[in-house]
């Protein structure tokens, strides 16, 4: 019933006890699929792995701005390599972090763009990692051709709100962060948006006021975990489970009903996914 569209199960201090620990969690909840997100080359290959051996888990390959350090035409490569491998989804979470600059901004600039131009290529999906660099990330897609009238042309149109058909370019804004006229100004391009356990925070009426903006068509919901855990369990590590407190909180500001938040974000999340 719900689908988590953002999570690290490859996560690299998971021992192989706490990740089947962690595998059982899922399989007893009510979590229909789990997205298993690379940062870089070694979590991508493990998530393809998750995915080609548990049936509701899907990957997501690609290498974070963190990361982009280690990043090489070979790791690329490899990276393109993946995308060819069972239930590999989307090309991510790339982007930009000037939070804390773990590569340096051109650094990440310049396999940003390159990891944008591969997804072009494969006509695939993108998953985006933004933070404190609004404006910069959206230049960059803007000027890759991630909202292009032709990129938009490679996947079929979505029901907007009223059921109103638009453009979709694939492009999702992972634990949305920025303000809601960001966040408006990216649905008009053709982008999604997800957001995670921050929403559930009181103090953050940021995301809140995001989420009261745009239509549900058009939201996904996530954990990020292991981090950004919802309250109640605002303190612990983060797991797949739990995005049931970000649907519940969403459904709150929303005024919904709860399942109808599930099935909505599950729904949309299979379309940008492309899963049948």
């Amino acid at each position: 019933m719900l689908f988590d569209s953002h999570a690290h199960i490859n996560n690299d201090t998971l021992t192989d006890a706490k990740r089947e620990a962690l595998i059982k969690d899922i399989e007893a909840s009510n979590l229909s699929y789990v997205m298993d997100v690379g940062f870089d080359l070694e979590s991508s290959l493990k998530a393809t792995k998750h995915a080609a051996g548990l049936p509701w888990c899907y990957a997501v390959v690609g290498v974070h701005p963190h990361d982009a350090k280690t990043m090489d035409e070979e790791v690329l490569l490899m990276i393109k390599g993946l995308t060819k491998k069972e239930k590999v989804q989307a090309i991510g979470e790339i982007g930009l972090d000037f939070h804390y600059n773990h590569s340096e901004p051109e650094v990440q600039e310049y396999w940003f763009r390159r990891q944008i131009q591969l997804a072009n290529e494969l006509k695939m999906p993108i998953v985006i990692h933004s933070r404190e660099a609004d404006q910069k990330t959206m230049d960059i897609l803007k000027e890759e051709g991630a909202f292009s009238d032709e990129r938009c042309s490679w996947f079929p149109k979505r029901k907007g709100a009223g059921g109103v058909l638009e453009k979709d370019a694939r492009v999702l804004l992972h634990c949305f962060s920025g303000s809601r006229e960001l966040g408006q100004q990216y649905v008009k391009l053709g982008a999604t948006l997800s957001v995670a356990g921050p929403v559930t925070y009181k103090n953050n009426r940021k995301t809140q006021e995001v989420v009261q903006a745009i239509p549900i068509e058009y939201l996904l919901v996530e954990t990020d975990s292991p981090y950004l855990t919802p309250e109640p369990f605002r303190g612990k590590p983060n797991k797949p489970p739990y995005v049931e407190h970000t649907a519940r909180r969403v459904a709150v500001i929303k005024g919904m009903n709860y399942e109808d938040v599930a099935k909505q974000t599950l729904e949309n999340a299979k379309v940008f996914f492309n899963i049948e």
